[in-house]
C-alpha cells in the first residue's frame, strides 16, 4: 500500500456506516494488512488485547471501540494497558463512531503526538498513521493531506481515461495526454485561488453543462480551454462563437492553452472522478509535494509507486542551505536595518540562477524559489517596501528533465509557487493583478542532461539560451532563445540525479557515461550513473564558475569509484566545499528504509572553511570544519586510496580463496560424500570442508574433493572420483577460456587454486550485511579451506583477526571498499593491504592475540549459533559484545592512547596515518584482479601433475 491508496481506503471507511465490530479490522486492512492476519485477529488467536472490544496487532497498534462519550477514558485505558507495552504497540486508538482519538507511543521524532477529531474527519490525519504501513512520517504530509488526495483523484481519472481512450496511451499521443492533465491541474488551482472569477467556477461549469453520462464532457472542456487562449478583445470575432458559460473564463495563454484543444472522451465514471478532483480545495496545494507525487501518474512503470517519490523539504535543504541559502540568510542578518546593505542583497538575489539538471517535477527549484522569496520578503519589510513586486524572476530557475510529464509539472509548479508567494507576501489583490496572462517563456528543457550542453541552457552571460519550446508548455519545431533577467549573477547547480550502478545501466546509459568521461579514465564501468552529473558540473564550473551540489548515492565516495571519478573532478579545478555524510533518504514507499545517500558540494576553491555535516546515531547532525575534505567525506587532505599488492603495515598476507572452475563436480554436500564409497582413511585424505561467505556466516555445510598429486593414482582407482575427474576435464577442455583448456584441463582432479593452511586459516567473507556491528571473521582448521567467495590469511598470526574484528577496520572497509547494494564489499588489495596500522610491539601483538581468543571463546559459549545469529544487532550476546568492546579498546589505545569518540574521528585518524605511510613508503600497486601479486605467504600449496 502506498500513501495515496491508504488515504483513499480511510476516506471510504469514514464515509461508510459505522460498524463497531468491524471497524478495527477495516482500519487495519486500509494499511495493507492481509486477510490471513486479520482472520487470526478476529478468531482471537493473535489478539492479545486485555480490554473489552480491544484489538491488538503486535508491533503496530492497540485499538478499541467504545460506548458513546467514552473515547477519552478508553484511550487512557489503552495507554495504561500492560498488553500495550508487552505487544510493543506503536499507536493506541479509541473511537465511538462519532469522535476518534489516537496517540503515537513510539517515535523519537514526534514524541508522543496525539490527534483528536470527528470520526468523519479522521482521514485528514492519515499521515499520522502512515508508520502502520511501514512508511516514514513526513510532517508536510501530516499537516496538509490535500496533496496526497489530489494525486489519488487524478490518478483514478488518468487510468479511467486511458482505459476508454487507448489511442491516448500510445507514444504518439502520451504527450497530449500529459498536457491535458497539466491544463486540468491549473484549472483546479485557479478556481480555488480567485484566478478564475468566482469560487469553483471550473468544477461548477463542468457539473452544470456536461451530461451525467459524460458524453459531452470533452466538448465542454474543449470550449473552456479554447476560451482561455483567446484575448478578451478578440472573443467577439472568435469562430466558432464561444458559449456564454465559456466566456466567463479569463485569458491565460502562456502556451498552456495554445494549440489543439482536443480532449479525451469521458465515461460516466471518468466524469465522476473529474468532479471529485474538483471538489478538493486546491488553494492549499504545495507545488513541490504535489508535483513530485503526481509525476508517477503518467508513467505506467511507476504508477504502482504513486505518491512515493516525495522528497521532504528538510532533505532538499540539506542541499540548498549550504549551497547558497545559508549565505544569503547570513548576509540578511549582517545587514540588519541598513537599507543600503539590504538593497545590495536584493540586487544579488535578483541575479542568482538556480539550475537543476535532473529536475523531475521541479521540487528543488520550487523550494529554492520559495526560500528566496521568504528572504526577500523580510528584506523588503525592513526597507519599508512590503508590497514591492518581487525582483526574483522565474526565468532564473532552470532545469533539465528527461520525461515530458514531469517537465510539464515543473513549469506549472513554479508558476503556482510564484502566485502563492505573491499572495503570502504581497496580498491577494496584487498577486491577481499581475498573474495573468502567463509569461510564454519556457525555463524547463525536456531532454537528456548527459547529452545536452549545460552552457547552452544556463550560460554565464545570460544570452543565447536555446530551449526546446516557443512557449511555456508547447513543443513546436523551432527553438527559442530566452535571456536571463538581471544578468551577471551567480549560478548554483543542484538536484537529485538518478543513481544506477553499472550492473543495472542500459547500454545507452553506459555509453553516456563514457562520453561524459571523454577519455579521462578507462575504468568508467565502475562508475554509478550519478557520477555523470558531477563530471558535467565540473566541466561547467571550469568554464562558467558556479557551485554544484547533488544528492548522490554514497558509492561515489567509496571503493573503486573514488580513484576514477574524483581525479576528473579535481582536475577541472574543483574542490569539495561541503558535504553531508551518509544518511537515509526516505520516501513514502511502504516499508522503505530509504536509499543511503550523501550530499556533496563542489566548486572552485575558496578561503572559506570546508564543512562536513555528519549524522549521528541519535539523529543529531554534527558540523566539522577544516581546510579540505577528502573524497571519502572526512576532514583531511585530498588523499585517494589506491589498491596495493601487499600489506603496507606488516600485516599477514590476505588472498582470495580457491576458485573451483569445476562445474560443480568437485564440490559436495554431506549426502554426496556418502555416495562416493570411500573408506574412513580415503575420506580423510580426499575430502575437505570448504567455506564461502554464506557458508561461514550462516553455518552452511559444504565439502570439496581435495586430491594432492601424490595421491592421484589412488583417487582414480575409485570409480566415483574418477567419474568426477573426467567430468571436470571435459568441462575445462570445452571452455572458452584458454587457460582452462591449456592449463587447468591438465589437472582436472584439483580446484583452480589449491590453497590451504598448514595449521589454521583466518577467513573473511567477501560480502556481509551492513547491519552487523562488526565484520564477520573467524578461524577454520587445517582440514578446511575457502572458496573464491571469501578471503583467507593462511597460517597468519591470530592478532590479524583482532584487527579485522575491530570497529576501526569496519569503518575503513565501509569507506574505502564501498558496498554492494547495502552490504559491505571486502577487498584485500583495496581494504586490507591499505589498512593503516601503527607499529605493533610484541606486547601489542600478544594483547591483540588474547583479544581474538576472547572473541572466539565468547562465540563458543553459544554453540551451535551461527555468525549470523551471534552478530544480529538486536540479539548479540552480552559476553560477545563485551569481548569486541575490549578488543576495540586495546586496539584504539595503540592508535591514540584512548577510545575514539566516533567513526568520524576513527576515519580521520586512519586517513592521517595512511597519508603518512604512503608519503614515506613507495606505493606497490596491485597488478592482479583482486589477489596479491606474488607474495610468499606461510601457507601450504600443493604441487600438480597431469592427471
Amino acid at each position: 500500500m502506498n500513501a495515496v491508496e491508504i488515504e483513499a481506503a480511510l476516506s471510504e471507511l469514514a464515509l461508510a456506516p459505522f460498524d463497531a465490530a468491524e471497524f478495527p479490522y477495516a482500519f487495519l486492512a486500509a494499511f495493507g494488512h492481509k486477510d490471513t492476519s486479520l482472520k487470526r485477529l478476529r478468531t482471537g488467536n493473535n489478539n492479545t488485547s486485555d480490554l473489552p472490544a480491544g484489538v491488538l496487532l503486535r508491533n503496530h497498534i492497540h485499538l478499541a471501540v467504545c460506548d458513546a462519550g467514552q473515547v477519552g477514558p478508553t484511550l487512557a485505558a489503552l495507554r495504561a494497558s500492560p498488553a500495550t507495552t508487552k505487544g510493543k504497540a506503536k499507536f493506541i486508538l479509541a473511537t465511538d463512531g462519532q469522535t476518534l482519538e489516537a496517540e503515537e507511543l513510539v517515535s523519537s521524532a514526534a514524541g508522543g503526538e496525539t490527534i483528536a477529531s470527528a470520526f468523519a474527519a479522521f482521514p485528514n490525519h492519515f499521515g499520522f498513521f502512515l508508520p502502520l504501513a511501514g512508511i516514514s512520517t513526513i510532517q508536510e504530509i501530516k499537516d496538509n493531506p490535500v496533496d496526497v488526495r489530489a494525486t489519488g483523484r487524478l490518478n483514478k481519472l488518468y487510468v479511467e481515461l486511458l482505459r476508454d481512450n487507448p489511442d491516448w496511451a500510445t507514444d504518439q499521443r502520451r504527450a497530449d495526454m500529459n498536457h491535458f492533465m497539466a491544463r486540468l491541474i491549473f484549472c483546479f488551482f485557479a478556481e480555488d485561488t480567485d484566478i478564475f472569477n468566482g469560487q469553483g467556477l471550473f468544477t461548477q461549469t463542468l457539473n452544470q453543462f456536461s451530461e451525467a453520462s459524460g458524453a459531452n464532457t470533452h466538448t465542454v472542456l474543449s470550449e473552456v480551454f479554447r476560451a482561455m487562449n483567446i484575448k478578451p478583445t478578440e472573443r467577439a470575432a472568435a469562430q466558432p462563437r464561444l458559449p456564454g458559460w465559456a466566456d466567463q473564463f479569463p485569458y491565460v495563454n502562456g502556451g498552456l492553452f495554445a494549440g489543439s484543444t482536443e480532449v479525451p472522451r469521458f465515461t460516466r465514471m471518468a466524469r465522476t472522478y473529474l468532479l471529485h478532483a474538483g471538489g478538493l480545495n486546491w488553494r492549499h496545494i504545495n507545488p513541490d509535494i504535489f508535483g513530485s507525487m503526481i509525476q508517477a501518474v503518467a508513467d505506467d512503470a511507476e504508477r504502482g509507486a504513486l505518491g512515493m517519490h516525495y522528497t521532504s523539504v528538510p532533505n532538499i535543504l540539506k542541499v540548498l542551505n549550504p549551497l547558497f541559502l545559508d549565505e544569503l540568510r547570513a548576509q540578511l542578518e549582517a545587514a540588519g536595518e541598513n537599507k543600503s546593505k539590504l538593497l545590495n542583497l536584493r540586487k544579488r538575489m535578483a541575479r542568482i540562477r538556480v539550475f537543476d539538471p535532473a529536475c523531475g517535477s521541479g521540487n528543488f527549484l520550487v523550494i529554492a524559489y520559495k526560500q528566496m522569496r521568504e528572504i526577500e520578503a523580510t528584506l523588503n519589510h525592513r526597507r519599508g517596501e512590503p508590497d514591492r513586486r518581487s525582483d526574483i524572476p522565474l526565468t532564473n530557475f532552470r532545469g533539465i528533465e528527461l520525461r515530458d510529464f514531469p517537465a510539464e509539472i515543473a513549469r506549472l509548479a513554479l508558476i503556482i509557487a510564484e502566485y502563492q508567494c505573491d499572495v503570502l507576501y504581497r496580498g491577494q489583490k496584487e498577486a491577481l493583478a499581475e498573474f495573468l496572462p502567463l509569461n510564454a517563456e519556457n525555463w524547463i528543457v525536456c531532454g537528456n542532461a548527459l547529452r545536452l550542453d549545460w552552457l547552452s541552457i544556463c550560460p554565464p552571460t545570460g544570452t543565447g539560451v536555446k530551449l526546446v519550446a516557443d512557449d511555456l508548455f508547447g513543443t513546436p519545431l523551432e527553438q527559442s532563445e530566452i535571456d536571463f533577467e538581471n544578468e551577471g549573477g551567480e549560478t548554483f547547480i543542484c538536484g537529485n540525479p538518478p543513481y544506477l550502478g553499472n550492473t543495472w545501466q542500459s547500454a545507452a546509459q553506459k555509453s553516456e557515461i563514457r562520453d561524459v568521461v571523454n577519455g579521462r579514465s578507462s575504468s568508467t564501468g565502475f562508475l554509478d550513473y550519478v557520477a555523470g552529473w558531477f563530471i558535467k558540473a565540473a566541466d561547467y564550473i571550469a568554464k562558467a564558475q558556479g557551485v554544484a551540489a547533488f544528492v548522490t548515492t554514497n558509492s561515489i565516495c567509496q571503493g573503486q569509484s573514488v580513484p576514477i571519478l574524483w581525479p576528473i573532478v579535481f582536475g577541472k579545478g574543483c574542490d569539495i566545499l561541503f558535504a553531508y555524510t551518509s544518511f537515509k533518504w526516505a520516501n513514502l514507499a511502504s516499508h522503505n528504509a530509504g536509499v543511503t545517500v550523501a550530499v556533496v558540494g563542489v566548486g572552485v576553491p575558496t578561503t572559506m572553511p570546508r564543512r562536513v555535516y555528519a549524522h549521528q546515531d541519535d539523529g543529531a547532525v554534527v558540523l566539522r570544519e577544516g581546510v579540505s575534505i577528502t573524497p571519502y567525506l572526512t576532514i583531511g587532505p585530498r588523499i585517494i586510496v589506491e589498491k596495493q599488492s601487499s600489506p603496507m603495515s606488516g600485516l599477514g598476507v590476505m588472498e582470495f580463496g580457491n576458485k573451483p572452475s569445476d562445474g560443480g563436480n568437485l564440490l559436495l554436500s554431506s549426502e554426496e560424500i556418502g555416495s562416493l564409497g570411500l573408506s574412513e582413511a580415503q575420506r580423510e585424505r580426499f575430502i575437505r570442508r570448504i567455506y564461502g561467505s554464506d557458508d561461514f556466516i550462516n553455518g552452511g555445510l559444504r565439502f570439496c574433493v581435495w586430491i594432492e598429486d601424490q595421491h592421484l593414482d589412488e583417487a582414480r582407482e575409485i570409480p566415483a572420483l574418477r567419474k568426477r575427474i573426467d567430468a571436470v576435464r571435459t568441462l575445462r577442455l570445452t571452455s572458452r577460456d584458454k587457460g582452462a583448456r591449456t592449463i587447468l584441463a591438465k589437472r582436472p582432479h584439483q580446484l583452480k587454486l589449491m590453497r590451504i593452511g598448514s595449521s589454521q586459516t583466518i577467513i573473511v567473507p567477501s560480502v556481509s550485511s551492513e547491519s552487523r556491528p562488526y565484520l564477520p571473521v573467524g578461524i577454520i582448521d587445517a582440514h578446511s579451506t575457502v572458496t573464491n567467495l571469501a578471503f583467507a590469511l593462511y597460517d597468519a598470526p591470530l592478532w590479524n583477526m583482532a584487527l579485522i574484528a575491530s570497529r576501526l577496520h569496519l569503518v575503513w572497509i565501509g569507506t574505502v571498499c564501498g558496498k554492494m547494494k547495502t552490504d559491505f564489499r571486502y577487498s584485500n588489495t583495496l581494504g586490507w593491504n591499505t589498512f593503516p596500522v601503527p607499529f605493533l610491539t610484541e606486547q601489542n601483538k600478544a594483547d591483540l592475540t588474547r583479544c581474538a581468543e576472547n572473541i572466539l571463546l565468547a562465540r563458543e559459549v553459544h554453540f551451535p549459533a551461527t555468525i549470523a545469529d551471534l552478530y544480529d544487532p538486536e540479539a548479540m550476546p552480552d559476553n560477545l559484545r563485551a569481548a569486541h568492546a575490549h578488543n576495540d579498546e586495546v586496539l584504539e589505545r595503540i592508535y591514540i592512547g584512548r577510545r575514539f569518540k566516533n567513526d568520524t574521528e576513527r576515519l580521520e585518524k586512519l586517513f592521517q596515518l595512511y597519508t603518512q605511510m604512503t608519503a614515506t613508503t613507495p606505493a606497490s600497486p596491485a597488478t592482479g584482479k583482486g589477489s596479491s601479486a606474488k607474495p610468499k605467504p606461510a601457507r601450504k600449496t600443493t604441487r600438480s601433475k597431469q592427471a
